[in-house]
């Protein structure tokens, strides 16, 4: 059986406190969540918002039309006349996720009518949004507390839009107050009632069950369920994308037609846009999850994968890693030096081992692309010789005036000098450092991320660290410490040119 997922990255979570994107950021994840990664359908807007969301809609409707996915492109839509419905014709929109109360409470306390008016409202939102050749979902908002204490009530609506014609009736655990449990019981009993209609769940996060719960609905018969990338979504967010579309196929045993060795690059791209940063445990993309820290881990995975499970980065586009830390082993450092093609003998490997315990025990961090040095340093092999050092650097930052760089490198002995403008200081030296590895052959690698951790206590002098991932091929980091944020970023590029150069 085929569980459609819906993803509403760009209207639910866009309700993420601090987030708001812009229009040509929306277009960009509509365009990778619908062809790249494949998933059923996308909800990317609330009518009404602003001028815009409007602007949004309106590009991302031009271009899922001439791209043929103009019907999995959703707008959700209020009870309120034809406003709504107008407001999302003008855009273009052909399907409507129609908001209703799910809840007696809803109904009586917040638009202050009765439960026959409320139902009679909606009939009419629903025969004019099919008189502009619209297809409409209807939410039922609040429905976990509407089956809790108005059960009846429920009833009564589903009854009632079913004979409208509804495409599908989404149920939202909107305060994320359910446990699977009742999850599974509720939708169940829907099901059941109702089983020629097409159920969708929506799940909040608030106790942290989003994922449990979209697993306990899809157990008890929905055919969808909603999600968002990273989680994103109003106070503790939505059930995360990647995460469901692993336990639909691995716990549950059924299908989606979602690519997941695209789910990474769609996780990297709104982690990028909207500014939350992936918590680097995140299931299925944190930096982490593929990571083997334990060096009885890393000794029984070259023993027959041991410590394998059926999520398998290359799924998701990931690959595994071996962390060093105290707790790494020799199994771990070797598994990382592979990857430099370095070998080491065993009383050579005690002493590497010893090293990187003494180091991290000192709560410092250790990355794979220290192990040259750390070898250096041990067993006194010139093995670290750097091939680039920068013999001198200016860089200018005057108020209006734009960043300058003047850099001199000596590779192999030779002097190269370059100069730059650019966005901000660090972009004008890359700017001159790209202009020296032309003349050098030497490829720059792709920059994919960089952090910049400044110890807590608010010293104006504390050592800054920069850690920046690049991509040449496959990833790797390199790291820069010093009193200056500007000053370590160098540190770090200086570092990647000389671990690709050797």
């Amino acid at each position: 059986m085929k569980i459609e997922i819906m993803d509403t990255t760009l209207r639910d979570g866009e309700q993420t406190s601090g987030v708001a994107f812009t229009s040509s950021e929306k277009l960009s994840i509509a365009k990778m969540l619908l062809e790249d990664v494949n998933v059923d359908r996308i909800e990317i807007a609330s009518a009404r918002i602003s001028k815009g969301e409007m602007e949004a809609v309106e590009k991302i409707i031009t271009w899922a039309k001439k791209s043929g996915y103009l019907d999995r492109v959703e707008v959700l839509g209020f009870v309120d006349g034809k406003k709504s419905i107008d407001w999302i014709d003008n855009a273009g929109g052909k399907v409507l996720n129609l908001l209703c109360k799910g809840s007696l409470k809803h109904v009586e306390c917040q638009l202050k009518k009765k439960p026959a008016e409320h139902i009679k409202d909606i009939e009419k939102s629903f025969d004019y949004a099919k008189s502009k050749g619209m297809s409409v979902n209807v939410y039922l908002e609040d429905w976990s507390n509407g089956m809790r204490n108005s059960k009846e009530y429920v009833f009564l609506l589903v009854d009632s839009i079913s004979k409208m014609g509804v495409a599908r009736v989404m149920l939202p655990d909107t305060l994320g107050i359910f446990g699977p449990f009742e999850t599974c019981d509720n939708v169940k009993e829907l099901v059941t009632k109702y089983p020629k209609i097409h159920f969708d769940f929506h799940s909040h996060n608030d106790y942290g069950l989003a994922v449990s719960n979209a697993m306990a609905a899809i157990k008890a018969g929905a055919k969808g369920v909603h999600t968002t990338v990273n989680g994103l979504g109003e106070r503790a967010g939505n059930a995360p994308l990647a995460s469901v579309v692993a336990i639909i196929k691995d716990q549950l045993g059924k299908k989606t037609i979602v690519k997941e060795s695209r789910l990474s690059k769609i996780s990297t791209l709104v982690e990028a846009f909207s500014g939350i940063r992936i918590p680097g445990n995140e299931p299925v993309i944190g930096e982490h999850v593929f990571t083997q820290v334990c060096g009885v881990h890393a000794d029984g995975d070259s023993k027959g994968n041991l410590y394998f499970n059926d999520l398998i980065p290359e799924r998701f586009g990931r690959e595994r890693k071996y962390a060093l830390g105290k707790t790494s082993g020799k199994a771990s450092i070797k598994k990382n030096l592979e990857e430099f093609g370095i070998e080491l003998d065993k009383e050579s490997m005690q002493k590497v081992t010893a090293r990187v315990v003494e180091i991290s025990d000192k709560k410092e961090k250790v990355t794979a692309e220290d192990l040259p040095y750390i070898i250096s340093d041990v067993l006194g092999s010139d093995i670290t010789k750097n091939k680039v050092k920068v013999s001198n650097y200016f860089i200018s930052h005057a108020y209006g005036l734009q960043p300058t760089a003047n850099v001199t490198l000596e590779v192999d002995g030779k002097i190269y000098e370059e100069s730059a403008k650019g966005d901000g200081q660090y972009d004008a030296f890359m700017k001159a450092i790209v202009k020296i590895s032309k003349k050098i052959k030497f490829k720059m690698p792709q920059l994919v991320d960089y952090v910049v951790t400044i110890p807590p206590g608010g010293k104006t002098d504390a050592l800054v660290e920069t850690m920046i991932t690049w991509r040449n091929g496959k990833e790797f980091k390199t790291r820069g410490l010093d009193s200056d944020q500007t000053a370590a970023a160098i540190k770090a590029t200086i570092r990647m040119m000389n671990l690709i150069i050797k």
